[in-house]
């Protein structure tokens, strides 16, 4: 099965329009994990979530992350600047009765979730298992706490990555080792890898084969969008993917 990976849209319309699109043409996608920060920084979470609704494949798992959490709970002090703090309270602000309605009860309210996918064992976390919201997986650590899981699937440093992982084990069928699989699709809505397209991942189960791909949007139209209620860095990082 082909697996859509998506993390940390937050709020681009046109960057999320453009991924789905790109997935339409180009994969037979059979399930979809969101890995949270839907909304927020973007001026259409409203939008975001309407599409979001309405996907035509399975949603696996449908995690917060740290946005969700903070406008829920009003919960600001952990933001590193005062325009993140201003941003989630506008974006607060504007959430209608059907985003609401969809944070509390289509989304899991902790930012992790184990689930099973053809007989693997599955972790999505926004952050990691040493921070569900606000740390981020290093892929360059031992990672020891993961061992348990097979795939492990990630966002919040709006980075993708792809690592494997050895671990010893007491099982003389895989010569004593087991393996655990690292996924971060990057951010579809604000791509901090020195890249501006909208970034996701396509995970094919049966070979472990993971495409990292990339679509091109409407950012001059994106941006065109923002008002005077959010700090313009959020608009203008969009041309430079930082």
């Amino acid at each position: 099965m082909q697996i859509l990976l998506l993390s940390d849209i937050h709020g681009n319309l046109q960057a999320l329009q453009a991924v789905l699109e790109k997935v339409k043409r180009d994969y037979q996608i059979g399930g979809c994990v969101l890995l949270g920060d839907l909304i927020d920084y973007g001026m259409h979470s409203n939008e975001v979530i309407g599409i979001l609704k309405n996907l035509t494949y399975p949603v696996l798992c449908n995690i917060w992350g740290n946005h969700e959490h903070a406008v829920y709970h009003d919960a600001y002090g952990r933001f590193s600047s005062e325009r993140g703090k201003c941003s989630a309270r506008h974006t607060k602000k504007i959430l209608t009765q059907e985003s609401w309605e969809y944070i509390r009860g289509e989304m899991k309210k902790e930012g992790t979730f184990s689930f099973e996918c053809g007989r693997k064992r599955c972790l999505a976390v926004h952050g990691s298992l040493e921070d569900e919201y606000w740390i981020s997986i290093k892929p360059e650590n031992r990672l020891e706490e993961y061992r348990e899981f097979d795939y492990v699937f990630s966002g919040h440093s709006h980075i993708p990555h792809f690592v494997e992982k050895f671990y010893g084990s007491d099982k003389s069928g895989t010569r004593n080792k087991k393996k655990v699989i690292f996924i971060n699709p990057g951010s579809a809505g604000q791509p901090r890898n020195l890249n501006n397209m909208a970034q996701f991942a396509v995970f094919e189960t049966q070979e472990e084969k993971v495409v990292f791909d990339k679509a091109a949007y409407d950012i001059e139209k994106e941006q065109e969008s923002f008002t005077g209620e959010v700090d313009p860095f959020y608009r203008d990082r969009l041309e430079k993917g930082i």
